[in-house]
């Protein structure tokens, strides 16, 4: 297979909000995570840092310019790759353990990294069987309510289990905008992890329809407006509904 290098593995797409979208193109789709920079007026905030197999910091000259916090929506393999890069990292207490002591088994990197994820590969010496998440100890432990306070913006951390027992949302009330992580995106939604809870993930999606949503950045798959966060969240509360 193809090896790719390392100047060419990220795409960076520039939105509104003084969000900007970075993801690796030549991940499939599925396994594909997206990582959110989010500037403010006193520092930025890195939403998840990718699988970690091309550095982030030394190809991505926007995630280095500033005081940045990297925030871990939970702590799959294919969201905190480069964590261990960032001076200042972030997670929900339930997953700080996961975070500082990673393995392939609590990360999902065993079963699901094989060269079969990829399009083309990494550059050398990237090898998809030796491959592992680093250890990135929080230098902050988020709980559910917190703020993080960019300086002229403050995201609340949002408690939302079901997927993994530490998944957090981020949501910034002025603007209306949701960075979701996985608990909610446009497409197959996994529920059945190791550490995954069909009732969390029930009142976690009951407790995400009370809110007013604009924009979601989800974890995969494109971002969407506020009538299909809606739609997304009645029809799969409707399809749990129907299987009781």
């Amino acid at each position: 297979m193809q090896r790719i290098r390392p100047e060419n593995w990220y795409s960076v797409r520039r939105l509104q909000d003084d969000v900007t979208y970075i993801c690796e193109p030549y991940i499939q789709e599925f396994y594909r995570c997206n990582i959110w920079h989010v500037r403010g007026r006193d520092r930025d905030m890195l939403v998840d840092s990718g699988m970690g197999v091309v550095s982030l910091r030394e190809w991505v000259p926007l995630v280095s310019e500033r005081d940045l916090i990297a925030v871990a929506s939970h702590t799959h393999f294919d969201h905190i790759g480069c964590h261990h890069e960032f001076e200042c990292r972030a997670v929900h207490s339930a997953e700080a353990d996961i975070l500082a002591h990673p393995t392939r088994s609590n990360t999902l990197a065993d079963p699901y990294v094989t060269d079969e994820i990829f399009d083309a590969l990494p550059p050398e010496p990237y090898c998809s069987k030796c491959y592992g998440v680093r250890k990135a100890p929080a230098t902050r432990i988020l709980s559910d309510g917190d703020l993080i306070d960019l300086g002229d913006r403050s995201f609340e951390v949002i408690h939302t289990p079901g997927h993994s027992p530490g998944g957090i949302a981020l949501y910034e009330k002025v603007t209306q905008i949701l960075f979701s992580g996985d608990i909610l995106y446009d497409g197959h939604l996994i529920e059945d992890t190791y550490h995954s809870n069909a009732a969390d993930y029930t009142a976690s999606m009951e407790r995400l329809l009370t809110l007013p949503v604009r924009v979601v950045h989800g974890g995969h798959f494109p971002s969407f407006d506020g009538d299909r966060y809606r739609q997304l969240i009645l029809k799969w509360l409707d399809d749990k509904h129907k299987n009781i």
